[in-house]
């Protein structure tokens, strides 16, 4: 197992971390609460100790099904989720980064984890209203009380460097969109790790799926799987193609190495971001193990400048949340 120091502070993770976004049951296709358990079961037996949620997945689904799996494995686990996105009456979502609704949104995570701190508490998105002073005060104050360790951020950009730079040694990591399938935001990830001195940690490090080689041009979701919809752009249309080319030569590379193809699209993430964490959700303890043989070796150079080539995409890319 490969683990790293998140920056600013004592957090030691697991590079592979199980994102919990499936968990929530909603979006993803069939999924099984058992098969959830056991998945979560089988990463911490195997050295994984790193576990991403958010309060909004599933209305909270997923931090329940985590809560549970995570019963009497407590001191084994640095959980992480996320606040910031509400649900009005009507079902649109907004973002809400005000104290009050901190305070809210802390007590339900915590009862829904069964926990009572929780490791890394981060912002999912900005609201564009709460000042960043005003919720940095907030986190202190639920740091000080013990119900979080440390805080982190979420789909930051590099215009929000100047916000953030007064406060950024308050922070430890942020959370940004990065694969093989989507290198849009490389850029902007490099620039606000070395500029504000955070771990990075990358989410839909497996383009939501598309990466594991599962999928051919003659997929088709169900209307219940978000991934039917356009804007999941990386199963359709020029993108969908242009990603099954990128699996070909993971495919290409899998044959020569003998690893599987989600591992070496994982792996490429941890050598061409060094302190990277890569987020992966599942639904199943196989994937899980697939996922793990992305850990303890390296690509060599040659095949991370393939992919490095054939991952390059000349197309405008519409930002997904």
């Amino acid at each position: 197992m490969e683990y790293t120091r998140l920056k600013n502070s004592e957090l030691i993770v697991s590079r592979l971390c199980v994102g919990g976004c499936p968990m929530g049951g909603h979006g993803w296709g069939k999924t099984s609460r058992d098969d959830l358990i056991q998945a979560v079961n089988t990463a911490i037996y195997e050295g994984i100790n790193f576990f991403d949620t958010a309060d909004i997945y599933g209305l909270g689904e997923s931090e329940t099904v985590l809560g549970e799996a995570l019963k009497g494995e407590r001191q084994n686990a640095v959980i992480a989720t996320k606040f910031g996105v509400r649900r009005d009456n009507n079902g649109n979502s907004f973002y809400d980064n005000s104290p009050g609704w901190i305070q809210s949104a802390i007590e339900g995570s915590l009862k829904r984890l069964g926990t009572d701190y929780i490791d890394l508490y981060q912002i999912h998105y900005r609201d564009g209203k709460t000042s960043i002073h005003d919720v940095v005060n907030e986190l202190e104050k639920l740091k000080q009380k013990g119900l979080i360790r440390c805080y982190g951020l979420s789909n930051i950009y590099i215009e929000d460097i100047p916000e953030l730079n007064d406060v950024k040694n308050y922070f430890t990591s942020f959370q940004d969109e990065y694969s093989l399938a989507n290198r849009s935001n490389e850029n902007e990830i490099m620039k606000i790790s070395s500029g504000l001195n955070l771990s990075p940690l990358a989410w839909g490090s497996l383009g939501q799926g598309v990466l594991t080689g599962k999928y051919n041009g003659k997929t088709k979701f169900k209307e219940d799987d978000r991934r039917s919809r356009e804007i999941y752009q990386n199963f359709h249309g020029t993108k969908f193609q242009h990603n099954l080319k990128i699996v070909e030569t993971l495919n290409e590379i899998s044959s020569e190495i003998n690893k599987p193809i989600p591992a070496i699209a994982l792996r490429w993430i941890l050598d061409y971001i060094p302190e990277s964490v890569v987020l992966a959700g599942v639904k199943t303890s196989t994937q899980i193990e697939s996922n793990m043989q992305g850990l303890g070796w390296s690509l060599r150079r040659e095949h991370i400048n393939l992919l490095e080539k054939v991952s390059e995409y000349g197309g405008e890319l519409v930002e997904q949340s």
